[in-house]
């Protein structure tokens, strides 16, 4: 199946977009299944890369990263970027600048949507 998951909270102060990720991730490991993840409103700021968590403590950016490494798409709403100053250098790689018209396009690609 063809999954399409989308984040709105931020990566940290609540464990929503912890948890999209992980089930995001799970979801890969199922045969046959396809992921993609949409970042909106405060989630972009999951995608930047060089976040420094306390030791023990999860790290969101490369959760990312794990996502892409097991082939799939992170887009980040570019608006959300713009609107909190964050550069399309400071994405990690794998991420990237995405828009409202890809999330209209990757909804019509999904089986199931996920709003998380």
């Amino acid at each position: 199946m063809r999954f399409l998951f989308v984040l709105h909270d931020a990566p940290y102060g609540s464990e929503r977009t912890y948890n999209g990720i992980r089930w995001a991730r799970q979801m890969l490991d199922e045969d046959g299944n396809e992921v993609k993840v949409f970042l909106f409103g405060d989630a972009v700021a999951s995608a930047m890369a060089g976040q420094k968590t306390p030791d023990g403590y999860y790290n969101v950016g490369h959760m990312i990263k794990g996502l892409v490494s097991k082939q799939a798409e992170v887009g980040c709403c570019g608006a959300c970027l713009d609107a909190r100053g964050i550069s399309e250098d400071s994405v990690a790689r794998g991420a990237r600048r995405s828009s409202m018209k890809e999330l209209a396009q990757w909804t019509t690609w999904a089986d199931r949507t996920i709003n998380v």
